[in-house]
């Protein structure tokens, strides 16, 4: 199959030309016209969106460990352009966690037409601070425990991609040493001064889970974990861009902080294309009113918008869109290891692309190029 007539964004940008489809993945790339085929009629084509932390969508949550929950996730996650994913798990027991990686992985074997792609699990908790939980459910907390850990990822064949911890727990810093052998180790819901991040940074966290939110800010006298992070080239930061949990200015200044190093994500909650009312959140009650979702305190406890969405957002609020697609592409594709299969338009890739307008209106969505 020949996709003509396209504003394609490459590896090396935006190029006009097109691609062919062939067993479900790109079979060529190319610059320029080339006759016959599909004409996308000038249309921006990017790679499918990369969610890597994403809770539910459409009602349901990837921590009820309900398998068609989590279809009925994937497949909205699809229409919305988000081709790929990481479902996320909250602070709870682990044998909640089991089962809900379980479904993820039944999942990840057996795909429905529509669905998007599940490339991973993202273990946000237990490990966390009290005083910065955030939405998380304070009752199951605990303190870093590499076997239990080891014994959730195995059981689920490895299919947790990235682990979050507080640096300020005791045993941060030997368990991310040891996690990082396994997958992506991320700080978050800390309240972590400079040193404390730095050292579980140098030991081998190499992400940082929802820049700004559950940490302290940025201070001249206290760099915290933002400082510690941003000095740090090999540490890619998520940013929740819904204009919601971070200012527009703050997302700008992300970028500058973290430049080349910004993954966009969702960080959306079951409430997700779903219309205002009460919905459940790690066994906490959230409220969505005008599009916030809050916990009975006011807490924001996450998002109703989809990465598609924040991916424009970005881009309105000036970040550049070469820069936006990215990081919603092709960086996310990397944190969760997956980076040779998914996150861009290159040839053997899997063919998962979404067709837009030069505005990021959302046109058509392909997956294996069989469009959705």
């Amino acid at each position: 199959m020949l996709f003509t007539n396209a504003i394609v964004f490459t590896p090396e940008g935006f190029r006009y030309g097109g691609f062919a489809v062939e067993d479900g993945r790109f079979a060529e790339v190319f610059s320029g016209e080339r006759a016959g085929g599909i004409d996308l009629g000038g249309a921006q084509v990017i790679p499918g969106l990369v969610d890597i932390h994403t809770h539910g969508a459409a009602g349901a949550d990837f921590s009820d460990g309900d398998a068609e929950g989590l279809r009925r996730m994937a497949a909205h996650l699809a229409r919305c352009g988000v081709t790929s994913f990481a479902p996320t798990s909250m602070t709870l027991p682990y044998e909640t966690l089991a089962a809900a990686f379980a479904t993820a992985a039944e999942l990840r074997e057996n795909r429905p037409e529509g669905c998007a792609r599940v490339m991973g699990v993202h273990m946000e908790g237990p490990y966390f601070s009290e005083k910065k939980k955030g939405a998380q459910n304070a009752a199951y907390l605990k303190a870093p425990d590499f076997e239990g850990f080891r014994a959730l990822y195995e059981g689920c064949g490895g299919l947790v991609r990235i682990v979050d911890l507080a640096p300020e727990l005791a045993g941060a810093a030997d368990f991310a040493a040891r996690a990082k052998e396994l997958c992506t180790v991320s700080v978050a819901h800390t309240d972590a001064n400079y040193e404390e991040a730095a050292a579980v940074f140098d030991a081998g966290a190499s992400h940082l889970t929802h820049l700004y939110n559950a940490m302290p800010p940025i201070h001249h006298r206290k760099p915290g974990v933002i400082g510690a992070a941003s000095e740090r080239e090999g540490v890619i930061a998520e940013l929740i861009c819904d204009g919601l949990h971070v200012h527009p200015s703050s997302v700008r200044m992300a970028f500058r902080l973290f430049p080349g190093r910004i993954c966009l994500i969702s960080d959306s909650l079951r409430c997700c294309g779903m219309p205002d009312g009460e919905y459940e959140l790690g066994g906490q009650q959230v409220f969505l009113s005008g599009g916030v979702a809050r916990l009975a305190d006011g807490t924001i406890a996450g998002a109703a918008s989809d990465l598609f969405t924040d991916l424009r957002n970005a881009v309105a609020f000036g970040v550049p869109r070469e820069e936006a697609v990215s990081a919603a592409t092709i960086r996310p594709a990397r944190e969760i290891g997956c980076e040779g299969e998914i996150g861009s338009i290159e040839r053997e890739k899997l063919a998962d692309f979404v067709v837009c307008g030069e505005d990021f209106s959302l046109r058509a969505v392909y997956i294996g190029g069989k469009r959705v």
